[in-house]
């Protein structure tokens, strides 16, 4: 099955951030190997150079390495992961927010709200 790729911006781009997100997840340990150039482009429908791309940008932000004839690998630094995983989060929650507040709740409503569908949730 093909991963969902918004044609409106660059697929490497979206390719990064779904590799990105999947090791921020645990579905790529750190230290693991990640699957082969081919196997992942197959699996997200997309051209194995723009698959290739994607992971030698990733390499440069030291997310991933490669060791010659062994493949590629998710780096061990926990701390990076850490941060990484700390500024999605970031992200989505100020997207969030902006959203919220522009059908006009303010930040005490938005918290108010969360907490009750919170609490409805544990039930």
């Amino acid at each position: 099955m093909s991963w969902k790729l918004n044609p409106d911006r660059p697929v490497y781009v979206q390719l990064i951030e779904r590799i990105t997100t999947d090791i921020i997840a645990g579905i790529y340990l750190p230290g693991s190997k990640l699957p082969s150039v081919r196997d992942l482009a197959q699996t997200a429908g997309v051209n194995p150079n723009t698959m290739q791309k994607a992971l030698s940008e990733m390499e440069r932000t030291n997310l991933v390495y490669s060791q010659r004839t062994s493949g590629r690998f998710i780096t061990e630094d926990l701390s990076m992961i850490d941060s990484l995983k700390t500024e999605l989060a970031s992200e989505q929650v100020k997207e969030f927010l902006e959203k919220m507040e522009k059908i006009g709740l303010s930040k005490e409503d938005i918290i108010g709200l969360i907490q009750k569908v919170s609490e409805e949730e544990k039930k």
